[in-house]
């Protein structure tokens, strides 16, 4: 049974993390970005992740610049964006690729775990989230107009299983 352990991928700081070390946390894997008419949604992820953090929530952020080349800058400058604008104190990743050949290997298996609208396997657009229970199984896929304070219930759920 595969799980999200087996990959690993680089923070923006360049670190590369393994995550095996968010074993027993539930995780919110989003692709963002900084030039998107959902990049408010920022704010509503840095909020669940104040309120639900203690209780186990991560919150992953890839930023991707695949959608209408929403997120031009470097790592640093989207860095920079995010805590100039939004304060968040959650992962963030560097830039990835969610489609195509190049896709990261954590997005193929997060699309194939948890296909999109009629089973499709590619993303859409930014802001699109995955759910990922504290056994590394990616529970459900929620589309990009999916308001972060819509995930509460379902993240609560997972934090409680």
């Amino acid at each position: 049974m595969n799980t999200i352990y087996e990959y690993s991928a680089i923070l923006n700081n360049g670190q590369e993390v393994s995550l095996e070390q968010y074993k027993g946390k539930v995780l919110l894997i989003v692709n963002t970005a900084s030039a998107c008419g959902f990049t408010p949604q920022y704010e509503g992820l840095q909020k669940l992740y104040e309120q639900y953090k203690d209780q186990g929530l991560e919150i992953l952020a890839f930023p991707c610049n695949q959608f209408k080349s929403q997120e031009k800058g470097s790592d640093e400058e989207i860095k920079q964006f995010c805590d100039l604008n939004f304060n968040i104190s959650f992962p963030l990743f560097k830039k990835i690729d969610v489609n195509g050949d190049d896709a990261h290997p954590l997005y193929q298996h997060l699309k194939n775990e948890a296909p999109g609208l009629l089973g499709s396997k590619t993303i859409k657009w930014n802001f699109t989230k995955f759910l990922v229970g504290k056994d590394g199984q990616v529970i459900t896929r929620f589309a990009t107009a999916t308001k972060p304070d819509a995930l509460e219930k379902p993240i609560k759920e997972a934090l409680n299983a």
